[in-house]
């Protein structure tokens, strides 16, 4: 589709009465996000033609149209998408800095980003929120769930603010908060009816080398460990599919003959505890293992929100996971060797 031209006489007068200001800004990212200026003036509470406006605006401002405008809503012209990737960080950046402000204040207010690994998602989620809108009702709490790869990528990029992750490595750029050791478990099917006790017999490394896994590629902090310890045995894991998301791999588990390396965390809360078998890994004469961290970035500085934030959430991880387990090692003690 051909960019329409704008008269030079537009531009003249426009750069005369205005520049492009984060009003503009805020009302294109809008738009552009939700492909409709009906939309967008709903969400901003903004008259469709004073948004139109605006939107026209900044476009001769720029010298260039930013949207193709068609029956159905609106669609990104070549600079429109290129707008829109520095409009959103421009006005992050210009949220942070009044975050900066209030901080500076001394007030646990603003907006925090967390990153979680899927394993324990499910168990500290729920919990988390309603301890954290108790403990700083002016302030924000956003959640995304990654591998610890991912999250910490998303820490350096100053995409979150903390990250939980497995098996951190001490690294520059960031700051690390042990946590816990999470037991490692061979997860299997049950076979036969449903019930029974989750926890089984221990198993040894030897064990699991001959079972097919489905399991998180490299780098995953749990592949890496597992293949460490079975290493040290002169073994190699018999990976059969590299699935990331737990609730794919519990569904593979459960459907073929298949096996997966877990925290127990994985499975509880699925609702599906009685379709499994765990059983913990023997690696020479120990279980094995994975340590859990709450890692910062060291780039940047931690505002009263942060700071407030870690004890709590390093509080939350140990009574979470510390419970489940307390729970298997009831289990597993009572399990027949």
């Amino acid at each position: 589709m051909h960019q329409r031209e704008f008269p030079t006489s537009c531009y003249a007068a426009a750069a005369y009465h205005r520049r492009m200001d984060f009003k503009q800004l805020q009302t294109f990212v809008q738009v552009a996000e939700l492909g409709s200026f009906t939309r967008a003036a709903n969400v901003l509470r903004v008259a469709q033609p004073a948004l139109s406006r605006q939107v026209r605006a900044l476009e001769v401002e720029l010298r260039q149209p930013l949207f193709d405008r068609n029956g159905r809503g609106v669609t990104l012209t070549a600079a429109g998408q290129r707008l829109l990737a520095h409009g959103r960080g421009i006005l992050q950046q210009l949220e942070r800095a009044r975050q900066d402000l209030e901080e500076q204040r001394g007030a646990a207010t603003g907006l925090l980003s967390l990153g979680l690994p899927p394993s324990i998602g499910r168990t500290l989620t729920a919990p988390l929120v309603e301890t954290f809108r108790e403990r700083f009702p002016r302030a924000t709490l956003t959640m995304v769930e990654g591998l610890s790869t991912y999250t910490l990528e998303w820490l350096a990029q100053g995409r979150i603010d903390c990250a939980v992750v497995y098996n951190a490595a001490p690294a520059p750029a960031f700051e690390l908060l042990p946590v816990l050791e999470e037991t490692l478990f061979l997860v299997s099917a049950r076979n036969g009816p449903a019930g029974g006790k989750l926890v089984g017999r221990p198993v040894s490394a030897a064990e699991v080398a001959k079972h097919e896994l489905v399991i998180p590629s490299r780098p995953h902090a749990i592949r890496m460990r597992l293949e460490m310890a079975l290493a040290e045995a002169s073994l190699k894991p018999r990976v059969s599919l590299e699935i990331e998301s737990v609730p794919a791999i519990l569904d593979l588990v459960q459907r073929h003959p298949l096996h997966a390396v877990l925290s127990l965390n994985a499975i509880a809360g699925s609702g599906q505890e009685d379709r499994f078998r765990a059983r913990t890994i023997i690696a020479g004469r120990a279980p094995l293992t994975a340590s859990l961290w709450i890692a910062t970035s060291a780039q940047r500085p931690r505002g009263p929100l942060l700071e407030q934030t870690l004890p709590l959430l390093a509080g939350l991880l140990k009574d979470r996971l510390g419970m489940a387990h307390s729970i298997e090692g009831r289990k597993a003690r009572k399990s027949p060797a």
